[in-house]
């Protein structure tokens, strides 16, 4: 733990201003194949294991197509998925939750394995790649929607994020307070289709050329042994 703070510490001005777990669930498919087939039964027992062994995170840090593509890119994190989380609206679409008055947050639940990836790195690039400290904004992008968040899937998720908020004000990584929200995990509502793997398939779209690229090469550059292959 020292080790990450450490590092944390020593990185985070590089980056600052720029439960629906993804389960694989197992089909009708795979149930019908198994049924007298004990090959079959092995690989789904396998299958069911993976996913017991795999953790979620959710965090919000402005717009969900930047989060997605940041955290898509670490070894271990298994899926992300962008949608809509700490709101009073069930099943809300983008529309509403851009009016602000849903009480959504734009989030990516992130599906990881903490063999190869722990919560606490994954809180290293959450502060890391939006900055925590202006309320309801980033960049140009305003509202409650894009506040900046953490919701916790248990107790020690809760604790790692409380003291690495603390640690990061008590050092003065910025000159403002951190506003970032530190709550209980709810409920995730999964945004519709075309936001899913945004920037992957619209690279050249001008928001992703303009504001997402440049995010990610820098993310690049100070994850560089966490990522996975190209």
């Amino acid at each position: 733990m020292k080790f990450y703070k450490k590092f944390f510490l020593f990185t985070v001005l590089i980056l600052s201003g720029c439960n629906s777990n993804t389960k694989n669930n197992l089909s009708t498919a795979d149930v019908n194949l198994a049924a007298g087939n004990e090959s079959a039964k092995t690989k789904i027992e396998e299958k069911m294991d993976d996913q017991n062994k795999y953790q979620v995170a959710t965090f919000g840090a402005g717009c969900f197509w930047c989060t997605e593509a940041v955290f898509q890119r670490l070894k271990g994190v298994v899926n992300v998925e962008s949608g809509y989380s700490g709101g009073t609206v069930p099943n809300p679409t983008y529309e509403q939750v851009c009016t602000g008055s849903t009480g959504h947050a734009e989030v990516s639940q992130i599906t990881f394995d903490p063999e190869l990836i722990s919560y606490a790195e994954l809180l290293q690039v959450f502060w890391k790649t939006h900055d925590p400290t202006t309320l309801n904004r980033q960049g140009n992008d305003t509202g409650t929607q894009y506040r900046s968040v953490i919701y916790y899937h248990n107790d020690e998720q809760k604790k790692l994020a409380e003291e690495y908020k603390r640690e990061l004000d008590s050092a003065k990584i910025w000159n403002d307070p951190i506003v970032t929200e530190i709550s209980p995990f709810k409920i995730f509502y999964k945004a519709e289709d075309y936001h899913q793997d945004y920037y992957n398939r619209n690279g050249s779209q001008p928001y992703c050329t303009f504001v997402i690229t440049p995010k990610i090469e820098k993310f690049k550059k100070v994850f560089a042994d966490k990522l996975k292959k190209e």
